[in-house]
């Protein structure tokens, strides 16, 4: 049998892999990046949108939600709020990857989030707005995910994470919720 001088096997593009070396001011985004990159970023600021508002909703809720027995769900709160965060700190980054700009412009967050923010007193009220909203985000980034498909890998994969912790954060609402 007759070797071939191949550099790499399995039918790979060495030249776009070799490619890939240039245009370094580019960073991670390569001649291979296959989703709309504007697109993507547009999508992923209002994401970056729907969590900071998820992060003031549940900081407001952990300040201010009161009564005998509620110390489990403050505690919930605060721990979503932190959560929510760092799902808005890796999404900046991804953009950030992407060659885009995060948007955390305050004027304009209410109007690109996908969520809403809440200003219930009662805490079952909060509980309810909460798990709305984390059913919301769900939704949307199911929707996201579709979009993307398999032209980006990394945002998916990053976006199904998401996704799992605000199922996870849904759960625990309902869960949360009296009966």
């Amino acid at each position: 049998m007759e070797e071939t001088n191949k550099p790499l096997a399995h039918g790979f593009d060495v030249a776009a892999i070799r490619a890939a070396a240039a245009n370094m001011d580019e960073g991670a985004v390569t001649e291979g990046y296959a989703a709309d990159r504007e697109a993507v970023i547009a999508m992923l600021n209002d994401a970056l949108a729907t969590e900071l508002l998820c992060v003031l909703r549940y900081k407001r809720h952990y300040y201010t939600v009161s009564g005998p027995n509620t110390g489990h769900v403050k505690a919930e709160f605060l721990e979503h709020a932190q959560q929510e965060q760092d799902h808005a700190d890796t999404i900046a980054e991804r953009i950030v990857q992407l060659n885009g700009s995060p948007n955390f412009n305050p004027a304009t967050l209410t109007a690109r989030s996908h969520a809403e923010y809440d200003e219930s007193e009662d805490v079952q009220a909060m509980v309810r707005a909460n798990l709305i909203a984390e059913r919301v985000a769900i939704e949307s980034y199911r929707q996201m995910i579709a979009a993307i498909g398999d032209k980006d890998p990394t945002t998916r994969q990053m976006l199904i994470n998401i996704m799992a912790v605000e199922e996870e954060h849904a759960d625990d609402m309902r869960d949360l919720l009296s009966h």
